[in-house]
């Protein structure tokens, strides 16, 4: 028996989420049934992030067992050619059977985006959260610096998440233009359900004057969700990248 890891990228627009559920058409499930075209087998993928309904992913990781001879970069063609243009394999390779995409991560990578403007392209609306209003981006930068660190996330985290516990480490935090975007970009150990969305709607309410940078101290140490901003759109995320040892 062979474990592949398969690096993934997709449009999550039309997905119910990385997730495989009843009556719904996910990614891990298309990627599946994809993996079952070319070896005959049916398989289960070990996802490192389940990625919500409409979020987007540039690296998202997975693993799944297989007998097949294939080798193991020729993956990427095989499984692209049984796959819809919406999901893409972007590599493969054979790792160690012990190897495991969530476990063994060491850091990630997300972007959130904000388009800033009165009209939204319609090429871009599927990526972006479009706010007409103007953003104070240094003042977002200021905030975003007191959100790095090691802290209880509670206040950044939607109800009903099941984990033992929410303390997580964010590493950086970095708030860019990129023409007539916002770039929100955070890299850390691990994350709580929708706490980058949340983070970002925090940020938002900082750029627009609702919240002062000072406060997002008092925000966390108050460990209560009602204290952050909003949950933005899914459509702003995207799970860049994960590192692994």
């Amino acid at each position: 028996m062979r474990r592949i890891k398969l690096t993934i990228a997709y449009d999550g627009t039309g997905y119910c989420g990385w997730q495989k559920q009843d009556g719904a058409v996910t990614v891990a499930e298309t990627v599946e049934n994809a993996i079952r075209k070319l070896t005959g087998e049916d398989v289960e993928l070990l996802g490192a992030s389940r990625t919500d309904s409409g979020v987007h992913a540039m690296g998202n990781v997975a693993v799944f067992d297989t007998e097949s001879p294939v080798p193991a970069d020729r993956f990427v063609p095989a499984l692209n050619s049984f796959l819809p243009d919406d999901i893409r394999i972007a590599a493969s390779e054979e790792v160690p059977e012990s190897f495991h995409p969530r476990f063994d991560a060491h850091k990630k990578r997300y972007e959130y985006r904000i388009f800033v403007g009165n009209v939204c392209p319609p090429m871009r609306f599927r990526y972006v959260h479009h706010l007409r209003e103007t953003l104070n981006v240094d003042a977002m930068r200021e905030a975003a610096s007191y959100i790095v660190g090691t802290h209880d996330f509670t206040s950044f985290c939607a109800a009903g998440a099941q984990v033992k516990t929410k303390v997580r480490t964010v590493t950086d935090i970095q708030v860019t233009k990129d023409g007539d975007e916002i770039v929100l970009t955070v890299e850390g150990d691990g994350f709580l359900y929708n706490m980058i969305r949340i983070i970002a709607g925090t940020l938002v309410n900082v750029g627009l004057g609702r919240t002062k940078p000072s406060e997002i101290t008092g925000i966390i140490e108050g460990m209560d969700r009602s204290l952050a901003g909003p949950t933005l759109p899914a459509k702003g995320l995207c799970l860049c990248k994960i590192w692994y040892s």
